[in-house]
């Protein structure tokens, strides 16, 4: 195309120039155009969003409770992200168990109780029931992941859960996850209390 332009009329040349400004012009329009209704799905909140970032992010890992199998632990899918069961007790745990040079962290054979240097915590039921975010809302459920205050503004979240990550999704993906643990089958279950370390506190 460049050879017929240079040995082309001045006049061909010239629409040559005025065809490619055209294009050069209508190209970024074109490009906003398609891109508008991708931008307007990442806009808008989806149960779906939800259901797949709940996936990859691990939450059946600690919210569901395990059952033992000769492969090893898989879910119990009657009672998903329910939370720590509030019939099944914790074992004691041993003294000198967890300590700065050795263990750190440990967990029940359901995976829904860890016990640290922050105590015994339990996770919490995700379901819309009333004992789990059945009485949350939608701003409750992102205040909380963005301070890691349960409720939002009440006691700490404790670990294993990791708020700070999570807390750093856009609205529309913490919207999203919220959107589909309301989808979710209700499953009643009071989860316990988080148990204070044993001992002296910090600084005491």
């Amino acid at each position: 195309m460049r050879r017929m332009f240079w040995s082309g009329t001045r006049a061909m040349a010239g629409v040559g120039l005025a065809l490619g400004s055209m294009m050069a012009c209508s190209q970024p329009q074109q490009s906003q155009q398609a891109d508008a209704p991708e931008a307007a799905m990442e806009a808008a909140p989806s149960a779906a969003r939800g259901e797949y970032l709940v996936k990859i992010g691990g939450c059946d890992d600690c919210h569901t409770p395990k059952m033992m199998t000769e492969q090893g632990p898989v879910l119990d899918a009657q009672r998903r992200l329910s939370g720590h069961p509030a019939t099944l007790a914790v074992a004691p745990i041993p003294a000198g168990a967890l300590t700065p040079a050795g263990w750190m962290a440990m967990t029940d054979a359901t995976m829904t109780a860890w016990a640290g240097p922050w105590g015994i915590s339990f996770t919490a039921n995700l379901t819309p029931d009333a004992t789990g975010l059945g009485n949350w809302t939608e701003d409750m459920f992102i205040a909380a992941l963005r301070t890691g205050k349960h409720a939002g503004n009440g006691r700490p979240i404790l670990p294993p859960m990791p708020w700070q990550g999570i807390g750093q999704l856009t609205d529309t993906d913490l919207k999203s996850i919220f959107a589909y643990l309301k989808t979710l089958p209700p499953v009643d279950n009071v989860v316990p209390q988080p148990v204070a370390p044993a001992g002296p506190k910090p600084g005491m």
